[in-house]
Order: structure tokens, then sequence, then C-alpha cells
């Protein structure tokens, strides 16, 4: 669900923008008064684990459309709401910038759109006072997919709502409204079960990350996160090495969504402005634009004709190269606030 750049007004992008990074603010300071920098490996592996697992689409059936993980509640659930904020901008950002997936002008919406409604509406309203009343795996499963779900659609929403501001008349707003919310309530079934899956593994291996984050304590001395941290990441190397191959190559939900409204999968680029230039500074960061290398007039690897699934030695670069990038800078993000935390007033 990352927008592009063609959905969005300078000014609606302007003021998420500016939305984005108050949140970003507000949770670094957050933070720096309570983070336990014991996570702090934890956060980074976890976002590079999230960075992996969105590149993996998979197929919804009967429709011709594709979704993948927003990873946001699995982030809230694992490290709480303010660091897990702060993963997924971090998460976003690299892919904007170094893989030209979604738009930098779009950029502020998708960290809105993938990080406030899991993080801090989703989570607190619906996941944690389902699991405070127990938290066996039946009932973290229930809590997990009911807030995926809430999460994703709210997600949805404010991507119409967003065209709407922008005065994007290629997509009436009831339209468009009956094309996103459904297909993103599917994704959003599938997110709900995955995340359960990823959170019953660490309540199985270290339950007391779970319940430290729940009372919002800090872990005890005696408590290492490194055998989920090691899991994770090994999961983070296979899938972006590997799994990436399997990925579908249906349009996701959003660009589904407006090639059934509009008669195409994108909106016309916008030839004036500030969206030009920010999508010529786009093509200079981009290392590996789309996840694959820069080379002119490059065939679509996904055009007819194609084989699937094929070992593809772009995707796994791409999908090690990057969950990296966003370890090592969520990691420096972490160090950052530690220092700033132990600075004297």
């Amino acid at each position: 669900m990352h927008m592009a750049d063609a959905l969005l007004s300078p000014a609606v992008g302007a003021t998420f923008w500016a939305g984005s990074l108050g949140a970003v603010t507000c949770c670094a300071r957050k933070l720096k008064e309570s983070m336990d920098e014991s996570m702090i490996p934890l956060m980074g592996v976890l976002g590079a684990f999230i960075f992996a697992s969105q590149m993996i689409n998979f197929t919804i059936p009967g429709t011709g459309s594709s979704g993948h993980l927003g990873g946001g509640m699995i982030l809230a659930i694992i490290l709480g709401p303010y660091a897990a904020f702060i993963v997924m901008a971090s998460v976003l950002t690299v892919q904007a910038f170094f893989f030209a997936d979604g738009g930098l002008l779009a950029l502020g919406c998708n960290i809105w759109n993938l990080g406030i409604y899991p993080c801090f509406i989703a989570y607190s309203l619906m996941y944690r006072p389902i699991v405070r009343q127990g938290n066996s795996p039946m009932r973290i499963t229930a809590a997990s997919v009911i807030s995926a779900v809430i999460g994703l659609q709210l997600g949805a929403f404010s991507v119409v709502v967003q065209t709407l501001l922008s005065g994007r008349s290629e997509l009436p707003f009831g339209a468009f409204l009956l094309m996103m919310q459904p297909v993103h309530l599917v994704i959003g079934l599938v997110e709900g079960f995955a995340t359960a899956g990823v959170i019953n593994f660490v309540r199985a291996a270290r339950p007391e990350i779970l319940e430290n984050v729940l009372s919002a304590q800090p872990l005890s001395s005696g408590v290492s996160t490194r055998k989920v941290a090691v899991g994770l990441l090994v999961v983070a190397a296979i899938t972006g090495g590997a799994l990436s191959w399997f990925a579908s190559a249906n349009p996701d939900g959003l660009e589904w969504s407006v090639e059934k409204v509009f008669g195409r999968p994108e909106l016309p680029a916008q030839e004036q402005g500030i969206a030009p230039a920010l999508k010529s500074l786009q093509e200079k960061t981009a290392v590996l634009p789309d996840y694959g290398f820069k080379e002119p007039d490059k065939a679509d690897k996904n055009s007819v004709g194609s084989s699937w699934p094929a070992p593809d030695p772009e995707a796994s670069v791409s999908g090690i190269v990057g969950s990296a990038m966003v370890l090592a800078a969520v990691l420096l993000i972490g160090l950052a606030i530690r220092l700033l935390r132990r600075k004297p007033s």
C-alpha cells in the first residue's frame, strides 16, 4: 500500500510529511525518556525482517491482485508503539530513497498510513485490551487478526481520503472506496494470521518480551533477546534472499483498485511543481530501483513469458542489501537516542 506521488497534491503530501515528522519527533522524545536499551538490537533486526517481508506479495485468489504485509502490528506488539513507529518510518524511508518503492512526496502519507494506525490505534485500542485478559496462543491469534484488519482498513480508508483531499477527480471517492476496502480486508486477514505466527514464536522463545511491553517495563537483566533476534534475522535473510523469488507479479491492492476505477494502475505523473523535482532526486538516490539493478531500457521482470518462480539475483541482492540498510539505520537511531539519554542535562 505504498502510495505514488501521482496520487497526491503537494499540499496534502507536505501536510502528512509534517504530521509524520512530528510523530517521529514525539516518539524519539518518548524513547529518550523510557527506552529499554537492551531492545535496540531487536529493533534493528525487526526492521530488517519487515523490509524483507514487504517484498513478498501474495496473490489474492479470484481478483488478479496481490498484497503484502505491512508489519506495523508485529513491530508494535514486540517493541511497543513508539519504537515500532520509528522502525516503520525507517523501513519506508529506505524503501523510498534507495529502492524507489513509494514516492518521496508520498513518503509522509505512507509513514502515516502504515505506522500511525497499527502502532497507535489498532494496537492500543484492539490488541492490548484483548491480550491483557490472557495471552494464550488462541487469544494472541484473535487479537492479532482483529487488530491487523482494523489497522489496514484504517490505512486503506486514509489513502482514499488523501486522494480526495488532493483533488484527484480520476478516483471518485465512492468508487475508489468500494475497491480499496474489500481487497485490503483480505490482505488484513492474511497479515493478522502472519502476525499471530510471529508473536506466538516470540511468546514461545521469550514470553518476557511481550509481557514487559504490555506493562511498559524494561526487561530484567537476566533476559536475553538473542534467541528471538537470531531467529528473525535468519528468516529475514531467507525471505529477502530467496523467498522474494516467489512474490506475486499481480498489482498490489492499491494499484489494482486504481486500475479498476481509472483503467490503469497508475495516474499520470505530474509534470510541474515539486513532484517532478522529487522524482528526479529519487532517480539519483535509488541504487536498486524497483528492487532491481540500474540498467537502461531493462525489460520488466514481470513481463509476459517470464517464468515464476525463478531465481532472481536482483531480488536477492535487493532483499539482502535493503535489510542490511534498515538494520544499520535503526541501530544508529537507537544508539543516538541512547547517547542522548546518557548526556547530562
